[in-house]
């Protein structure tokens, strides 16, 4: 009988996964566009994308020394709130977060350069805060683009191998996501089992993929 717990853990993880690195990548893309000083602005942007050009493996070893026992936040959450961050289900969502992180940042800073700048300094005139221009103007021009990275965002969360490895494990009912349990069933020689989760994973990937054509097709036909 097929285990559905990894089926559950991924969605779980996915879900609260693209929930914080949806607002990270927006809150880090405007702040990017509206540096001026081109170093630092350089600097930041490949620190942020650094996660998504290293081996997925190299960025757990980092996870794993800050939020292991002995990392610097690990012991401190151990220490003062008896907390355990490696090797537990918070440890998939880190994971997903850091390794999704750079595709909604990215697409989020591109779609906010090609929004008009002339758009942002009418509504500065029109005495609009810089608050309500992000959303009224900048979020709103900039939609397409922002939903795109968001399902790539969750598709690479949902499918991140890597890195939950490093600092989650592979606990069976607990850290055990698709991608890990499609690698115990290959390494058990279950290669039915293994074969399902597969397909649950390509049709994902799928859907994700259909729905980022709809919605770009959408914003052609809105400007034709």
């Amino acid at each position: 009988m097929m285990d559905w717990s990894p089926i559950l853990i991924s969605m779980k993880t996915a879900s609260l996964s693209i929930f914080i690195t949806f607002f990270l990548g927006l809150i880090s893309a405007w702040a990017i566009v509206k540096i001026k000083n081109d170093s630092i602005k350089i600097f930041l942007d490949g620190v942020f994308t650094l996660p998504i050009v290293l081996p997925p493996t190299v960025v757990g070893f980092f996870l794993l020394y800050i939020f292991g026992v002995r990392g610097l936040i690990g012991k401190f959450l151990i220490d003062f709130f008896s907390v355990k961050i490696a090797f537990s289900w918070s440890a998939t969502v880190i994971a997903a977060v850091v390794m999704s992180f750079p595709l909604m940042y990215r697409s989020a800073r591109s779609a906010f350069e090609q929004v008009d700048s002339n758009l942002l300094d009418a509504g500065r005139t029109l005495g609009m805060s810089e608050w309500k221009i992000f959303w009224k103007v900048l979020f709103a021009n900039s939609l397409p683009g922002i939903i795109g990275g968001g399902i790539l965002a969750y598709a690479r969360g949902l499918g991140e191998f890597g890195a939950t490895a490093m600092i989650a494990g592979n606990i069976a009912g607990q850290t055990r996501t698709l991608p890990m349990a499609v690698y115990s069933e290959v390494a058990a020689g279950n290669m039915g089992e293994a074969f399902n989760y597969v397909i649950f994973i390509v049709i994902i990937a799928f859907i994700a993929i259909f729905i980022m054509d709809y919605v770009s097709i959408r914003k052609e036909k809105q400007w034709k």
